[in-house]
């Protein structure tokens, strides 16, 4: 535990440190300015919780400085140094500037990898770390990862952006929020599909089946197939085993839930067969 000691004795203790400094042109509204810094150090918890499990970081932020267009606060980590020898607590301060720099790059310019930003909280804290400068027409926010030696302070890692990207990245932040509050299914009546891969065994309902088709009105691409009735799997599985015509050669006319994952389309489940259709050469 951090307890009560002071900066100074805090200082003595870490090897590295991380610095925010927010520069402005207009005041900085209190409970904007309180967010910028906890949105950091709740980030900085979740980077340790995955690069560390076994470590435990408490993160304190410090106001070094106040002036008249700037603002400095350090945030010491509180990671132990029997968890994390000298060399590696740098080392991990680098590589979680880095960190907030690509993901809040992917903020400003709407590009997410697979799995990232998709809980609220997340996005929260994003919005918080953009809110305080967002609204100055120069304003800049920059990161830094610095150790000293000999006393001196050297910056091993920075990002900084600016008042505009922190605005792009809030709009961008706002349109991930009503992507991920989107149903996570969609319902198409009277599509038609084909299959691309089918199999003769029966498939439990709601299940994924194993096979593959595509439906055009909803995506491009071939999507596993799931049978949301016992009905529609009797009529599809009657042609693949029995029809005189290859099922690739057939389309099914089918009502079908359009499962979702992050808005986008990943599987089908066919709950009525209207009819089946002789495609054309």
């Amino acid at each position: 535990m951090l307890g009560k000691k002071t900066y100074a004795q805090l200082m003595g203790e870490q090897s590295a440190i991380l610095t925010l400094k927010i520069a402005t042109e207009e005041p900085v509204e209190l409970r904007d300015f309180v967010g910028a810094f906890t949105s950091l150090a709740n980030e900085f918890e979740r980077f340790v919780d995955a690069q560390l499990p076994d470590a435990k970081s408490e993160p304190r932020m410090f106001v070094r400085e106040v002036r008249r267009g700037s603002i400095e606060a350090d945030l010491i980590t509180g990671l132990a140094v029997a968890a994390v020898n000298h060399i590696d607590q740098i080392m991990l301060l680098e590589d979680f500037v880095r960190r907030w720099g690509a993901r809040f790059t992917a903020l400003a310019s709407g590009n997410f990898g697979p799995g990232e930003l998709e809980t609220n909280s997340e996005l929260k804290d994003w919005a918080d770390a953009a809110k305080a400068i967002a609204s100055d027409p120069i304003a800049a926010h920059r990161l830094e990862a610095a150790t000293f030696v000999d006393d001196k302070r050297q910056v091993r890692a920075s990002f900084q952006f600016s008042a505009s990207d922190a605005r792009t990245a809030l709009q961008n932040i706002e349109d991930r929020r009503k992507m991920l509050s989107k149903p996570d299914v969609e319902h198409y009546e009277r599509v038609l599909m084909v299959f691309t891969r089918s199999d003769i065994n029966d498939a439990d309902v709601g299940k994924t089946s194993g096979e593959r088709v595509r439906i055009e009105e909803v995506s491009g691409k071939a999507l596993a197939l799931m049978y949301g009735s016992e009905v529609a799997e009797a009529r599809i599985k009657h042609e693949i085993r029995e029809a005189d015509e290859n099922v690739y050669k057939k389309g099914f006319v089918v009502d079908v839930h359009v499962k979702l994952r992050n808005g986008n389309p990943v599987a089908y489940s066919v709950i009525n067969v209207h009819d089946v259709l002789d495609l054309p050469d």
